[in-house]
């Protein structure tokens, strides 16, 4: 249980509800001791009026009596098992809650790489599949084994007290049930660490599938992928049924273990009773609802032994995740304003991951207010230099400074909310299109997204939807086009109003008239921001203030448009290629 020691910090958290859960079931559970006695009891009054040695008027009295006071502990007991219940399932659920924003902060907090490394359908089931799990034990399996040890603690010395030889023989099963559920915990815990893994590698094929169903649907895929899930669903039916099966051993054997007890009990006590050892049948009666009273706690160890090792087993993979480092890590300096200029100095960086060398020894600078243009075949580095400013990677070599200091030394949150991104790759949320813009700015209203809109120069489209900007988009906005979706995401960038806008070939999917629009309106809204664009086209750099031409990581051109049309080599080359493409 090593690994569900990281819970222990929420039962510190919630332990005032825990210690009155645990006294309440205690409570519960000493009320539900009082019907065997009284049982017994009400045997004894029918052998006295049977033998004539009391009344029939005191006899009913006394069975009036002793019905009254089952029937209030009953229910007293009842009550008491309510109110543990609203506490310590209570706090279970709080514990989820806790625990599921835990995982999901430490998700935002790790780093490309990570997600890299990770799959989408492994880290979705880490934080509800088995968080959930978790929670049994945090609630369910906490509940019911403080039921069962109170029981014992109480149950088993009053046996002892009544009828020591009675209460032995009752109990002799016991040391076996501990032998087996010792065996079978280990089975289980073995079987419940593969069927967690297996229904992570589920989520993942399932969570691909959807989100590929047009690449699926565009190449006929669907026999091959139903194939491929008949697999998986056959290979999680057999690890469940290896863990159900072993599971299956545990109520028949505690039902015959407790036979056995019954079994004992009215033999030894029947013995006793011919030897006048014990007095009253009733003796008999109340020992074989004790017996029965441990049925359940003792069938439930098994049920409890599976719920922990389930849990342990989901919290250790939970564990995997929560004991990764972010690569890149905030230097708790605090918070300062972002002026805007950007300087690499001999930077060279190689993807972890693929080992790619994507920059070598590149050294520019930008300063505020200047708009550069960044063009170069794909796979020259462009990309790479966007995401070493927002800090998403760090550099392996060489340094990159923000207003002159280095920018691993600049604290995340400021250099982030100072920065307006484009991804080549637009990614909208499921949701509606207004919301998709306010994404920039939490406070926006709807005129300034309609205004952001139309620099973006997306307005009249989404005008033009039945339900206008309230229109809800699909999964990563699959309802727009590629194009809406770029302007859409330029739109979030602008009413953002950064310091640093990093757009990365972010017209790719518009047409050259919807592009030159939306350059004169970025050129209008980016005027003293500092800019970088990203782009295969050289209408993007005509006006920018730098431009550099990257050739497998290093700089094989830079100057302004008039310096580089003035010079031979890829720029004046790739100029008269889109000009003379433009004009056919």
């Amino acid at each position: 249980m090593k690994e569900l020691r990281h819970l222990n910090k929420y039962f510190r958290k919630y332990w005032v509800k825990l210690f009155l859960g645990v006294l309440i079931t205690i409570i519960a559970r000493v009320f539900q001791l009082v019907m065997p006695s009284y049982v017994k009891n009400i045997v004894e009054v029918v052998e006295k009026y049977s033998a004539g040695e009391l009344a029939l008027e005191a006899a009913r009295s006394d069975l009036l009596e002793y019905i009254a006071i089952i029937v209030g502990a009953a229910l007293l007991s009842g009550f008491f098992t309510f109110l543990m219940r609203q506490t310590i399932i209570n706090v279970s659920r709080y514990i989820e809650y806790d625990l599921k924003n835990e995982v999901f902060d430490h998700y935002q907090r790790l780093s490309l790489n990570f997600y890299k490394s990770n799959r989408t359908g492994d880290l979705m089931n880490r934080i509800s599949e088995d968080v959930s799990q978790v929670r049994l034990y945090a609630g369910p399996a906490i509940m019911y084994g403080i039921q069962t040890l109170t029981l014992f603690a109480c149950l088993i010395p009053l046996m002892f007290i009544k009828a020591p030889t009675i209460a032995f023989y009752a109990l002799v099963p016991l040391p076996v049930l501990s032998v087996l559920i010792y065996w079978i915990s280990r089975i289980i815990h073995q079987r419940s660490t593969r069927v967690q893994a297996f229904l992570s590698s589920l989520s993942t094929f399932a969570q691909e599938s959807f989100s590929g169903i047009s690449v699926i649907k565009a190449y006929a895929m669907e026999p091959r992928i139903n194939r491929e899930a008949g697999s998986l669903a056959l290979e999680g039916k057999d690890k469940s049924m290896d863990l159900a099966k072993v599971n299956a051993w545990f109520f028949p054997l505690m039902i015959l273990l407790i036979g056995v007890s019954n079994i004992f009990v009215i033999y030894v006590g029947g013995m006793q009773y011919f030897r006048g050892e014990i007095s009253s049948l009733g003796t008999i009666l109340e020992f074989i609802i004790y017996v029965n009273m441990l049925t359940w706690p003792v069938a439930i160890v098994g049920w409890l032994t599976s719920i922990v090792q389930r849990a342990e087993a989901s919290q250790k993979r939970i564990n995997e995740f929560l004991d990764q480092e972010p690569d890149i890590a905030d230097p708790g300096t605090p918070p300062v304003p972002i002026r805007g200029k950007i300087e690499f100095d001999r930077v060279s960086f190689t993807y972890p991951d693929t080992g790619i060398r994507a920059l070598r020894n590149l050294s520019f600078t930008v300063n505020p207010g200047e708009t550069l243009t960044i063009l170069g075949k794909t796979g020259s580095g462009k990309s790479t230099i966007l995401d070493l400013i927002a800090r998403l990677y760090d550099v392996n070599d060489g340094t990159i400074r923000i207003d002159d200091k280095p920018v691993e030394e600049i604290n995340l949150d400021s250099l982030r909310s100072a920065i307006g991104a484009v991804p080549q790759d637009a990614f909208l949320f499921s949701d509606t299109i207004e919301n998709n813009i306010r994404f920039g700015r939490e406070q926006a209203g709807l005129e300034q997204i309609r205004e952001a809109a139309a620099q973006a120069v997306v307005d009249k489209n989404i005008e033009g939807f039945a339900k206008g900007y309230q229109t809800v988009l699909g999964e990563r906005g699959i309802t727009l086009s590629g194009g809406q979706k770029q302007r859409v995401s330029i739109a979030r960038a602008l009413i953002k109003d950064p310091v640093i806008y990093l757009f990365d070939d972010c017209l790719s999917a518009v047409d050259t008239e919807t592009e030159e629009a939306i350059l004169a309106n970025l050129k209008r809204a980016s005027r003293d921001k500092t800019t970088i664009i990203v782009s295969h086209r050289i209408s993007s750099a005509i006006n920018a203030d730098k431009i550099l031409v990257l050739e497998d990581g290093r700089i094989l051109q830079q100057g302004t448009h008039s310096e580089l049309l003035e010079t031979e080599g890829y720029y004046k080359e790739l100029y008269i290629n889109q000009l003379s493409g433009k004009e056919n």
